[in-house]
């Protein structure tokens, strides 16, 4: 049997930006607006222990887009294993034209990159700019300002894209001149998350260290479990100023969309998404900035769901929500 061919210069580019800011959005425009035929491939990691943005990403496409989730954190964590695995198997599956990688919003992309630099070092992989997204008018929120990630984020971004630039206020877009005129970065702004393909082929400037920086945390589970007799299981997690919780259940289990709706719609969560098999279709819902977004998949391998907020929330109460919404 002849040997693949091995896998050489895959053109890659991290999307990083804060929590909610519409990354996976983003990358769902990029995903549409692919070369006709090319293959490409993303992975994307999650601060909560249930992957949900694979889910609202849709499923693999056709052989041409390949999706692969770390959830848990930080995907560079435990000195980059659980990033290290996924990748390989990604570009083991999927030999993609274009990598794009998505960390969490809550984690450490000066990191992310450093995890890279044996693959780009080996010729595997081209890395290309990195592009952070950011909302204008976070810049007067002081959790922002304080934040080391969103720092990182900036510090490490070849072009910094100001997302949702059809909801700014005025003096919005000139806050965010003022602050990022320190770091001597271009910008440029969009609407809902249409960033341009050619932005991606610019050179990376990141400078890869001798060693592979890395923080401690536990090992992130790399399968997922199986589900109980009751046909859910819940996980939390908690980190860099916020928690987590998330609900996976049975593909059996059918949802009332109207119920799910308004629940979703009412929970006072910084961040709320989904995927969600109900009576009328499947349905992936992203709640950011109290905004709530509805939008129809062509199919999902069971139902899950994520919230994410600096304070812990009352869980159980949440949990109980989640059945009631169940169909009868």
């Amino acid at each position: 049997m002849p040997q693949r061919e091995s896998i050489r210069g895959v053109p890659a580019n991290v999307i990083t930006g804060f929590l909610g800011v519409g990354k996976t959005t983003a990358i769902r425009h990029l995903l549409d607006s692919r070369p006709l035929g090319e293959r490409w491939a993303v992975l994307v990691n999650e601060f909560g222990e249930v992957g949900i943005d694979g889910g609202l990403f849709g499923p693999d496409k056709d052989g041409e887009v390949f999706i692969r989730e770390v959830p848990g954190g930080c995907m560079c964590c435990a000195a980059g294993l659980p990033m290290q695995v996924a990748l390989n198997q990604l570009l083991a599956r999927a030999r993609p034209q274009r990598l794009l990688i998505e960390p969490t919003g809550l984690g450490h992309p000066r990191e992310v990159l450093a995890a890279l630099s044996d693959t780009v070092r080996a010729g595997v992989l081209d890395l290309r700019a990195t592009l952070t997204l950011v909302d204008a008018r976070s810049i007067g929120d002081e959790r922002y300002l304080r934040s080391d990630t969103f720092r990182q984020q900036l510090e490490v971004a070849d072009l910094v894209v100001a997302n949702k630039s059809d909801l700014y206020g005025a003096g919005d877009l000139e806050n965010l001149r003022r602050y990022l005129a320190f770091l001597d970065k271009p910008l440029q702004t969009v609407e809902r998350g249409r960033i341009q393909p050619d932005w991606l082929r610019a050179a990376s400037g990141f400078e890869f260290p001798q060693a592979s920086e890395h923080h401690e945390h536990p090992p992130l589970p790399m399968e997922e479990e199986p589900l109980p007799e009751c046909g859910y299981r819940r996980r939390e997690n908690s980190g860099e100023g916020h928690h987590s919780c998330g609900w996976r259940f049975d593909p059996a289990l059918v949802f009332d969309y109207q119920k799910l709706f308004s629940l979703i719609s009412g929970i006072d969560a910084e961040r709320v998404k989904g995927v969600f098999i109900t009576e009328d279709g499947v349905f992936g819902f992203n709640k950011a900035d109290s905004v709530l977004s509805v939008l129809e998949l062509d199919d999902a391998l069971d139902s899950r769901v994520e919230a994410i907020d600096p304070a812990r929330r009352d869980w159980d109460a949440l949990e109980s929500a989640w059945l009631g919404a169940l169909l009868r």
